[in-house]
């Protein structure tokens, strides 16, 4: 088609919010950077493609304007306006492609392992419903509190609004530090506590910073699947280690991934089957990382809500050599829109980690952290944890009373005396994939124990089939109708 012809039947949208002028000049540049106007191509004159295309002279002229002030057209007096022949010349594409993503040259073989199905994080999306997981109860939080502190620190925001330490905003490391020493028994100094942009962050420099492309990590089977995402895509490999009533299988670890350099562990609550590592498990887990120089990462997500007893001691604080890094994070404790998690390194690669922060995004937010040092200096920070453990122990005891009620031949509960979910399993066969599907179309928000296996069992284990039911952050009244909603559904498909 001759390029005026092809220019005539443009389609432009007089109701559009982009002005005339500009989608002519998109549609005029188009031409010419997919070849089908090239170089030293004469353009139709200003009134001949005003009166084509039903618009003002000055419409096509400012459109002309444009094009010439960035290269695309030149124009002569008395000669008219031409494609400029400074462009390489293009051949015109056979036909446009299906897709612009076909236009990209691929990715690096590391942008690789940021994507596909092994690298996808969940994200929640509109309000929560029964049985949502991850999620800490926000009708249980102090916003009126957390509001005044925010705007109090506005007010005086001044040493607060250039960059700051990459490890973080010193006196909230000072109050974690502090607060993880009684809370937790971890073993730890201000200057060994990392501030991140969540625990996702933590794990992702974890990764970066002590392993090489290629070497072996053990991960739980089940376990988190963002250990698995953080570790892909530094092209690192994560080795599935089983998991048992005690914890992670230690002896199947070292005899199936013996060359492994880091194990990565949920000790207190594992995910997601809610055991508690034995004290025989920790202690064979850290001599192996002693003898055979391997890192121990240890994931402390949702340690503050123990229903049973007091929060259990940290597996860091039994660490003699140095091999345990301790990752938690406020996500759980307060909300996840904070984005604000903490890594507690060895003393000596505390620097290191600091510098590794610095590039990842140079500092995390310094008015939020400001923000957390004061609401833990103040006091709020201990009742809201207090508060908020009664409420979901209520919330839990509401549950495990409604499925014992309504599912006890259905659904066998499993470790339930920490953390903000429950685990069950089917007392007979059932696709617990599909049941989430088919809850979802009934407004029941589930999460399948099959999505958190990556590989098939080992040493004869089977693979668990059913439900995690989150629980904190729905009312009790929600949650009984909730369990009737998915007896239901078990019953009738």
């Amino acid at each position: 088609m001759h390029l005026a012809q092809s220019l005539a039947i443009l389609h432009l949208d007089p109701g559009s919010p982009t002005p005339l002028f500009r989608q002519l000049y998109d549609g005029i540049k188009q031409a010419i950077l997919s070849g089908r106007a090239g170089p030293g191509m004469q353009l139709p004159p200003t009134r001949e493609l005003a009166r084509a295309l039903g618009i003002s002279r000055q419409t096509v002229l400012n459109a002309y304007d444009q094009l010439m002030a960035e290269g695309y057209l030149a124009g002569t007096v008395g000669r008219g306006t031409f494609v400029s022949a400074s462009l390489p010349r293009r051949a015109p594409a056979a036909e446009p492609p299906a897709s612009p993503a076909r236009l990209l040259r691929p990715l690096s073989a590391r942008g690789a392992g940021f994507t596909g199905p092994e690298a996808y994080l969940n994200i929640h999306e509109g309000k929560a419903r029964a049985f949502r997981i991850g999620m800490p109860g926000l009708d249980m939080f102090p916003f009126e509190v957390w509001s005044r502190l925010e705007a109090r620190r506005w007010r005086r925001a001044a040493a607060d609004l250039g960059y700051g330490e990459a490890a973080g905003y010193p006196p909230l490391r000072e109050a974690l530090a502090v607060y993880l020493r009684a809370a937790r028994g971890v073993q730890c100094q201000p200057e060994q506590v990392i501030i991140t942009s969540g625990s996702q962050q933590a794990l992702y420099l974890v990764a970066s910073m002590l392993l090489a492309p290629g070497d072996q990590a053990w991960v739980e089977e089940p376990g988190y699947r963002g250990i698995n995402a953080s570790l892909r895509a530094t092209g690192a490999q994560p080795c599935p280690v089983p998991v048992d009533a005690e914890g992670l299988c230690v002896h199947a670890g070292a005899a199936r991934w013996p060359n492994a350099r880091l194990a990565y562990v949920t000790p207190t609550h594992q995910l997601p089957l809610g055991v508690t590592m034995t004290l025989q498990r920790r202690l064979a887990l850290l001599a192996w990382a002693e003898q055979n120089r391997m890192w121990v990462v240890e994931d402390d997500y949702d340690s503050e809500y123990r229903y049973t007893g007091p929060p259990l001691a940290s597996l860091q604080s039994l660490d003699r050599a140095g091999s345990v890094l301790y990752v938690g994070s406020m996500s759980k404790v307060l909300f996840p829109g904070l984005r604000i998690g903490y890594l507690v390194v060895p003393e000596g690669l505390a620097e290191a980690f600091a510098q590794g922060k610095a590039i990842l995004d140079r500092h995390t937010a310094l008015v939020p952290q400001a923000v957390l040092t004061d609401f833990i200096t103040e006091g709020h920070f201990g009742r809201h944890i207090k508060r908020s453990r009664d409420a979901y122990g209520e919330r839990r005891e509401t549950l495990l009373a409604a499925l014992a009620r309504h599912l006890p031949d259905a659904l066998a509960i499993g470790a339930a005396d920490t953390g903000l979910h429950l685990p069950v399993t089917f007392r007979s066969r059932r696709d617990d994939e599909a049941l989430v599907a088919a809850a979802a179309r009934r407004g029941l928000e589930l999460r399948a124990l099959s999505h958190f296996y990556q590989d098939l069992p080992a040493d004869g284990q089977a693979r668990l089939s059913g439900l995690l039911l989150g629980f904190a952050a729905i009312p009790p009244d929600q949650l009984r109708r909730g369990v009737l909603a998915l007896r239901d559904l078990l019953r009738n498909g």
